[in-house]
């Protein structure tokens, strides 16, 4: 008896000697969503491939991307700074050497955080002393 295999339409499909991937078996590679991986491309982050089908077949390259934005995002900064920094990463690693133009940005984005982190601490301490009055 012979079976017929079936093909995930998700899976990853050998192109050009890269293992191309689609969507979603992206989205289970990184832990994005759909949704947010079509919102990279939309801001010009991502650029796949294209199939006559009009399926996105994504590269490793285009993985490394997309940790590349969860990790920047993870130290704070927001996409319209990432869209600004991303084209400065060089080479395979996540960590990167900024442009000259952009180091002023990554400390006005640091200055930012710092603020907002002492902004929360006064309002713990205030918090705290309320429920220190309470007792």
């Amino acid at each position: 008896m012979c079976r017929k295999r079936r093909l995930d339409s998700d899976s990853a499909v050998r192109v050009n000697g890269y293992q191309a991937m689609r969507i979603g078996e992206l989205s289970r590679r990184t832990g994005v969503s759909v949704r947010m991986l079509r919102y990279y491309e939309a801001r010009g982050l991502l650029q796949p491939q294209r199939r006559a089908s009009g399926y996105r077949e994504y590269s490793p390259a285009d993985e490394r991307t997309v940790r590349r934005i969860r990790a920047l995002s993870a130290a704070g900064l927001k996409l319209e700074t990432i869209v600004e920094i991303l084209p400065c990463i060089k080479g395979e690693a996540i960590e990167f050497e900024p442009c000259d133009k952009l180091k002023k940005r990554l400390r006005d984005e640091a200055d930012a955080i710092a603020q907002q982190i002492d902004s929360l601490q006064a309002s713990h301490a205030l918090l705290m002393e309320y429920l220190h009055r309470a007792e």
